[in-house]
Formats: structure tokens, sequence, C-alpha cells
């Protein structure tokens, strides 16, 4: 979730007072007295908010001889834009962290060799958007949604919001807080999220009305989950006095999973007709110094078992079918069945005008 989509919901873990545990791994020292060889390193580029467990790693390295170390660069757009500054002498060999709002930026760029990874037969077509290529690899889908604060909306007798339209209601006038577009991935996730909804005539007009239905734009994700919306942890802290807010349809289960006592129910929803969906993807850097370590890790990153450790690590969804998902998302997780989609090439070609534009009509 943009920073993207992903790194705000770590950051969400951060604010009930958990860290979320970091892959890390340098470059062993030299060979002991018998003459034992170095350990293999492969260099995994990230945001800030890639995390795998332990295990996971080491299971990787049991399999393939290579130690994994993670350089965090940032958030997904800082990250991209430093790999794009140094093309051809990456600083690692694998990328991970470009979604599908950014991923002809990187395309275009020319920052990735193909490498079609093992077991991508396991990965839904619709998700393989470089398909033809296999430039990059997708790992993940995470979907950028409105929450709700479940007791604000019990104690006033309210229906919370189902979709886009309800948002423009009367009844639900300042009660939402969002990223700023310009920013915050979630931020422009939700902005998409409207153009696919209605169209490119229709989603200046939808934002119009929202504006003057009492939307609050703040930079990003932290600040509008954890100051400004009354369900979240955080937002209870800070006396916050907004029930709705951008966020992300696996926030519930994550407020679940930090509480101290775990609540039997979520206290937090989602509006599952306001969702539109990102795709996380890795790829293999083009000059990267250890190129078959890197081919080895993106084959690692669509296993069952790594797609199995993602959920409770980043709070994202396997895009590997046979991988599973923990109970605390099934029980406890939006599903959403019709998320909001657009073009790869619809939104490099309309990005950076459609930002423009929202701030206009939003912002300034």
């Amino acid at each position: 979730m943009s920073t993207t989509k992903k790194m705000a919901v770590t950051a969400l873990a951060a604010a009930l007072g958990v860290s979320t545990l970091a892959a890390c791994g340098g470059e062993s020292s030299s060979g002991d007295s018998a003459g034992e060889k170095p350990s293999k390193t492969v260099t995994l580029v990230s945001h800030d908010s890639f995390a795998a467990s332990d295990a996971v790693l080491k299971e990787f390295t049991e399999q393939t001889g290579y130690q994994v170390k993670v350089l965090k660069s940032g958030d997904a757009g800082v990250a991209l834009n430093k790999e794009i500054l140094t093309k051809g002498s990456p600083q690692g060999d694998v990328f991970f962290g470009v979604d599908n709002t950014l991923l002809s930026r990187a395309l275009d760029n020319g920052l990735f060799t193909p490498h079609r990874a093992k077991g991508l037969d396991r990965v839904a077509e619709e998700v393989q958007l470089d398909a033809g290529e296999h430039r990059v690899t997708p790992v993940d889908t995470g979907d950028v949604c409105v929450n709700y604060d479940k007791k604000y909306f019990a104690d006033k007798k309210l229906a919370p919001p189902k979709t886009f339209d309800d948002l423009l209601k009367p009844a639900y006038k300042d009660m939402l807080v969002v990223e700023n577009a310009a920013t915050s991935s979630p931020g422009l996730g939700f902005v998409l999220g409207t153009v696919a909804e209605y169209g490119e005539q229709g989603w200046q007009g939808y934002w119009k009305k929202l504006k003057d239905n009492g939307v609050k734009v703040v930079d990003g994700w932290e600040e509008a989950y954890n100051e400004e919306f009354s369900g979240s942890a955080g937002g209870r802290k800070a006396k916050a006095d907004r029930p709705l807010v951008v966020s992300y349809a696996s926030s519930p289960p994550v407020e679940v999973l930090y509480a101290d006592p775990q609540p039997k129910e979520a206290p937090t929803g989602v509006a599952t007709g306001t969702c539109f969906r990102q795709i996380e993807f890795a790829g293999l850097l083009k000059g990267a110094g250890n190129e078959e370590g890197g081919k080895a890790l993106l084959d690692f990153l669509i296993s069952k078992e790594f797609q199995e450790d993602m959920p409770l690590n980043m709070f994202v969804s396997p895009v590997n079918r046979d991988a599973r998902l923990p109970e605390l998302f099934t029980e406890f997780g939006a599903v959403v069945d019709q998320p909001g989609t657009l073009a790869p090439k619809k939104i490099a070609d309309n990005r950076e005008q459609w930002i423009q534009t929202w701030s206009s009509l939003v912002v300034k």
C-alpha cells in the first residue's frame, strides 16, 4: 500500500507498538581454517516496508547457497527513482517494490534483465502485466480502500458507506480523510480508483463533490490513519475525529494482530466498493553483480514458502495459487471481488496530468 500500499500497513504495525521483522543478511566473513568458502550474497533493493521472517530467508539460503542482503531505499517512488539514476550500475541484484501505478516508469527506463521465474505457471495471468517479456515478476497484490470506524457508526446508528457514490451523501459530510495523491501511494491509488469508477470524463466532477462534502487531505498515510482516523489504535490515542480513511483491505487484520488483548472482531471495516487493486513486482536489475543469485531469488519470491510468509509480514496477498492465506486474513480481512483497475499504459500516459488536475481541484 506509497510509499506503496504495503509500506503504509507496515507503519500501522509500528503505530501499534510492534516492529515488523526486516529481512537482512550481510556477506559472511571469509572461510574458516578448513578452507570453507565465504557465503554468496544476493542483494535485494526494496522500499522500506519489505519484511520476511528469518526462517523463510534461511530456507532460501539452504536451498540455493545464497544469503539475502536487503537494501532499503525509502518509499516505492523514491526507491525506484534511485535505481533510475544508477541505471546500469545498480545498487543490488533484484529490485522489489514497483507496483502497477509506477511500472511503466521502470520499464521505459530499461531497468531490468528479462527472466521467466520458475513457478510462474502457478501465478494468475491477470497479474502478469509484462508476460510477453518477463522483465518483472508479480509478487503480491493489495487493495487501497476506504476503511471505517465500526464503533463510530454503531454509536451513531448510521450504516457505513460501501461505495464511492455513498461518500458523497450528506450523511458522511466531514468524515473522510485522504492522502495527497502527489505525495502518497495510497492517495494516488484512491484517485486512480475514482478514474476507474467514473472514467476520464467523470472523475473530476466526483472530486469536486467530494470536496464539497468535507473531505480532508493530509500528506501521507501515517498521518491520515494514525492521527486523523478515529478507528485505529493510533487515532484513538490521538483522539481523532474522522471515522473514514483511505487505507487498505488488509488493515483490519493488522488491528487485530497487534492489539493486546486481541479482539474477537476487528474494530475497523472496509468499504469494498471503493477499492483499487495494486500489484507489486520484482525484477532482475541490469548490470547486477550476481545475476544467477538474482534469478534464484526471483524464483523464490513466488514460491509457496515465501508467498505464505508474506501476509503477516507485509500484509499483502500472495499471487501463487498454491499459497494459503493465514486464518487471520480469512477471518478478519475484506474480500474484494471487483476492485478497480487501470491498464499500466493508461496510468503511464495520464498519471502526472491526473495528479496535477487533482491537486488543482482539491488541494489548491
